[in-house]
């Protein structure tokens, strides 16, 4: 968790007005409402070994919450912090309904039945594939640590464990912990040997491990609790800018928990199953706008990941990291420690993440008739249209400070700039609506697309395994009956 943990508070907290102290509180929230969300995920929601955590989905209504003109004023750093950061919590609390009523209310769980694993592939495919800009790119950034972590880790996970043999997977289940560790040690002894001393600012920030600030500024205990920044302001256009945020966090993560199931070697999702999940990730995102971390929550891609490397598809082990989540963040000056990586490891983490979960939706292929030129003119155009929109968006961006749809009205322009950015939101959009209006009624479609693969799985009680997989605890499934 490390990675959006720290990465995300690093780049919205000082466009806010806060220093290293604000950065270390808010790093504490986020990693603290994680621990929660994780833990009522795995209780409540899906029921799957999933990690809740935050969202790169929720950065851009946020810059646009920090843009805005009423917080321009406030010459105090301090008290802009305070301001912007209430307005986000009140944005946050407002798109939480989203996902809480479309979970609960099963309208969710109607469009999930229309899922086939012809649709699902550019979904869930993109929802690994489509960070791709946070992997390499990432390890460059300081490439005599990045690179050396990127090998050592596939040498531990890949070629280790088939040439030491040994009774127990020790390569396989700690190969992160192995890595980062010794990569960690040796980032440090650089740090300490004055490698970096002369270097340029941005390769000071991303090499040494004494740049984040963090263990300084972090207080030994602080536990957070909610409104402790004040009390939430609200605005109609910043919230429904982040409830535009909330959807494609929702489409994201329904592909997020599909790749998660393949991996923890459950059965496919029920479409109730995933509506009750979604409905929890909305309470979710409920408590990160009463605590105040400045983002929303997702499921954690680079988690989905770890489950396929380690080969650990276990709730219990998740249950247990979510216990270690809220105990790191209430002692600060321990989760300051671990957050002092430099952001090139966790960037070569991403590498191996992010593929096992683009991989996992390519796996659905097996499922579909790829010598038909309907699977393959879906597939096609659904995965380019999914690279391609986004990165026009992100372009022009880039370019001009702003999205290309700039009129106006400011939360009209971040609704359409937040959908059409993310990759996995444009390829599943375009996939599910090709694949359910293309030819659906012809006899053949039906097996090309694979839908005959997962229809046993359409409702709970189809496999007897669904119970023992999803059912929810305390006998809570005989007053909350999934369908």
């Amino acid at each position: 968790m490390l990675g959006t943990t720290v990465i995300i508070p690093t780049a919205l907290v000082p466009q806010m007005g806060g220093g290293n102290d604000e950065k270390a509180q808010v790093i504490q929230t986020l990693l603290f409402v994680a621990g929660l969300n994780t833990l009522l995920q795995t209780l409540f929601g899906t029921r799957l070994p999933a990690v809740i955590g935050g969202s790169y989905s929720f950065v851009l209504p946020t810059i646009s919450i920090i843009l805005a003109g009423r917080y321009s004023n406030i010459p105090d750093p301090h008290e802009k912090f305070l301001h912007i950061m209430r307005g986000t919590q009140g944005a946050l609390i407002v798109a939480s309904t989203l996902q809480i009523i479309l979970g609960f209310s099963g309208l969710w769980r109607n469009v999930a039945r229309f899922l086939s694993p012809l649709s699902a592939v550019p979904l869930v495919a993109l929802a690994g594939f489509g960070l791709y800009e946070l992997g390499f790119p990432g390890v460059a950034k300081c490439i005599e640590i990045g690179l050396p972590q990127l090998l050592i880790l596939i040498i531990f996970s890949q070629y280790m464990p088939h040439a030491v043999h040994s009774q127990r997977p020790v390569f396989d289940r700690f190969a992160v912990i192995f890595s980062v560790a010794i990569v960690w040690l040796y980032a440090f002894i650089l740090t300490m040997g004055g490698a970096y001393r002369n270097a340029a600012p941005k390769t000071q920030q991303h090499c040494r491990t004494d740049r984040s600030g963090l263990v300084g500024a972090a207080p030994w205990i602080r536990v957070p609790y909610p409104f402790q920044w004040g009390a939430p302001t609200f605005d109609a256009g910043e919230a429904f800018a982040m409830m535009a945020a909330s959807f494609v966090a929702l489409v994201e993560s329904t592909g997020t928990f599909i790749a998660v199931a393949r991996y923890a070697s459950a059965t496919p999702l029920p479409p109730s199953i995933l509506s009750r999940g979604v409905g929890w990730q909305g309470i979710g995102i409920l408590l990160d706008g009463l605590f105040g971390t400045a983002n929303g929550s997702t499921v954690s891609v680079e988690n989905a990941g770890l489950l396929a490397l380690t080969r650990v598809g276990s709730r219990r082990v998740v249950q247990i990291s979510a216990g270690f989540m809220i105990f790191f963040s209430i002692l600060g000056k321990f989760g300051a420690v671990f957050a002092s990586i430099p952001g090139p490891i966790i960037a070569a983490l991403y590498c191996i993440f992010f593929a096992y979960v683009g991989a996992a939706g390519l796996s659905f292929l097996q499922f579909c008739n790829l010598n038909s030129f309907r699977t393959k003119f879906i597939l096609g155009f659904s995965v380019f249209m999914g690279l391609s929109v986004p990165q026009y968006f992100n372009e022009y961006t880039s370019v001009a400070s702003y999205g290309p749809v700039h009129t106006g009205a400011r939360w009209f322009n971040d609704i359409v700039n937040v959908i059409f950015s993310s990759e996995a939101f444009v390829a599943g959009l375009v996939a599910y609506f090709l694949d359910n209006t293309l030819h659906r009624h012809d006899s053949a479609t039906r097996k090309d697309r694979g839908r005959h693969f997962w229809d046993r799985f359409r409702s709970f009680n189809a496999d007897s395994r669904s119970e023992e997989f999803y059912s929810l605890p305390f006998n809570l499934h005989k007053f909350f009956p999934s369908v």
